[in-house]
């Protein structure tokens, strides 16, 4: 018989390969950003327990993940069962009558108990006993006949769920029928940790399963007893549901029509297409790249070998966070060996340097200084909507020798200014420039290319920088390498075997394709293949991912 209950919690979950995904809830959206699969898979499941456990009810899944659709039922108790979502109106059914056969006897009384129900039963089934029907089968849950109910409860349930329940005479259970049991008490735990990643999606739990829920790991802390959810209403202290209703103003976020591809073309011509996959994980690396941090972000790009691709790294990455986050993004030269941030980016109009800045900083420290007087020592990139602090290249190293204080200083006002300031930097590493520096850095970028001695630099400056204290290690240990194809003749083979040396060493690894944009003079974000921009857009949401 099929089971004909309405009203159970439902939930969708999307997860990608990227670690891009999301969950809805009641009506509601909640984002989800994690390094790996795995991670938003555990994300997305701990969600929805933490939602199941506050309101006690089962919940109805339906996940989407790179293998294809799954549904299941995820319950209070931390058990996961890949049923379809089955589980979930079987559960809101059983819930509604009292675990008490003999509760569920027609009342004789002229008006109902508390704690009792009322059932109007139908005329009797011929040829057989009162509430069996002809070639019913026997069924280990609840059966589902047309019989109107009518209840008063005197404490409420759970939640209002229509349900259709078998009859019974009274003291009779039909032979092979079990008797629907009462709500399930909630479980105050929560299963999903942050343990092992499954292999495929939202696995079903095995046989004897801990209480580590289907992906493993220790179970983070429940909510409140009686906490609001994430998701909405939880249980009241007297067990019963808090108003349900949705609000007006929560609204679900929709997918913008698609851009890219034969899907664009439609959406264009006026048919509402949605994006794809690598679409949506574009949007989803774009909204990362678009967000405003509470207090500066300091991201410094190195490799002791010149020529690795530190300064194109610098510019491009400086130009993603701007064209995407908006203003707030400076980037800063701090060489003393010829730096040349300054030639590969777009000159205002004067000639100023850190050099003139230095002199300055304590009045930009003050409280009598503007944003504005900043445009007489930084130089607007009016394409890529960031500013570009130069140093002087023309000058000699012991002409423009700058001590650790005035890294301090200068660091000091371009954070009071500016909401991320990403730093070029040289390639002497015992350079007291380049030891203040690493000080101030939230994010370290590795850049390299595909040539030996500048991936082996790279390689050795984060070993290096793993034994030199608790925040360098942990520089070292949170890094994204960036490996650019600077040589045309390079191969993917090439791209391939350098990213692969750097994943036990970084936390992500990045590969940008060769472009003729990036070779020599100024380099400018959009003038870039759409290819190379898409490279530079995930590289910029590794990133963020680290903030």
């Amino acid at each position: 018989m099929s089971v004909e209950t309405a009203g159970w919690p439902r939930a969708e979950a999307v997860v990608r390969e990227d670690g891009s995904g999301r969950v809805t809830i009641n009506g509601q959206m909640v984002p989800v950003y994690r390094e790996s699969l795995g991670e938003a898979r555990s994300e997305v499941m701990r969600l929805i327990m933490e939602y199941s456990t506050s309101i006690g009810l089962a919940i109805e899944v339906q996940a989407q993940g790179p293998e294809g659709p799954t549904g299941l039922t995820v319950y209070p108790d931390g058990s996961v069962v890949q049923d379809g979502g089955a589980g979930a109106a079987q559960a809101a059914q059983a819930a509604m009558p009292p675990s008490d056969p003999a509760s569920m006897m027609p009342e004789r009384s002229p008006g109902p108990r508390a704690g009792h129900m009322r059932h109007s039963a139908p005329d009797q089934v011929p040829g057989g006993p009162a509430g069996a029907m002809p070639g019913a089968m026997p069924m280990s849950g609840p059966m589902s006949v047309p019989v109107p109910v009518s209840m008063s409860m005197q404490t409420p349930m759970p939640s209002p769920v229509p349900t259709r329940l078998p009859e019974y005479q009274a003291g009779q259970v039909p032979s092979g029928v079990q008797p629907p049991a009462g709500p399930a008490e909630p479980q105050r735990m929560s299963v999903m940790g942050r343990g092992a990643v499954p292999s495929s999606s939202f696995q079903q739990p095995a046989q004897g399963q801990g209480p580590g829920g289907p992906f493993g790991g220790s179970a983070p802390a429940a909510p409140e007893a009686y906490g609001e959810s994430l998701f909405g209403p939880a249980t009241g202290p007297d067990g019963g549901r808090r108003d349900s209703r949705r609000s007006f103003l929560m609204q679900d976020r929709l997918d913008e029509p698609a851009t890219q591809g034969v899907r664009g073309v439609l959406a264009r011509v006026g048919f509402r297409v949605r994006p794809n996959e690598s679409e949506r994980a574009e949007r989803a690396d774009e909204q990362v790249v678009s967000q405003h941090w509470p207090g500066p972000r300091t991201i410094s790009i190195v490799n002791g070998k010149g020529g690795a691709g530190k300064t194109p790294a610098t510019v491009l990455l400086s130009a993603v966070f701007s064209s995407h986050g908006g203003s707030g993004v400076v980037a800063w030269d701090n060489n003393q060996t010829r730096g040349t941030l300054g030639w590969r980016t777009e000159q205002g109009p004067h000639e100023a340097t850190l050099l003139d800045l230095i002199p300055q900083t304590e009045h930009f420290l003050g409280p009598t200084a503007q944003l504005a007087d900043l445009a007489w020592f930084v130089h607007h990139q009016s394409r890529d909507r960031f500013d570009v602090l130069r140093s002087k290249p023309m000058a000699l190293a012991h002409e423009q020798r700058i001590s650790s204080e005035d890294v301090d200083a200068i660091h000091a006002v371009l954070a009071k200014y500016y909401r991320m300031i990403f730093i070029d930097s040289g390639n002497d590493e015992s350079d007291p420039m380049w030891l203040r520096m690493i000080d101030h850095t939230d994010q370290l970028v590795v850049a390299t290319s595909t040539r030996d001695d500048h991936a082996e630099a790279g390689a050795l400056l984060l070993e290096a920088l793993s034994n030199r204290g608790e925040h360098m290690a942990e520089l070292a240990r949170k890094a994204v390498v960036v490996v650019s194809q600077s040589d045309p003749k390079a191969t993917p083979a090439d791209m391939r075997r350098v990213a692969q040396g750097y994943r036990s060493l970084a936390r992500e690894v990045v590969t940008i394709p060769f472009d003729p944009a990036m070779v020599d003079g100024q380099l400018v974000y959009r003038a870039l293949r759409p290819q190379t921009r898409r490279a530079w857009l995930a590289a910029g949401a590794a990133l963020a991912r680290g903030f």
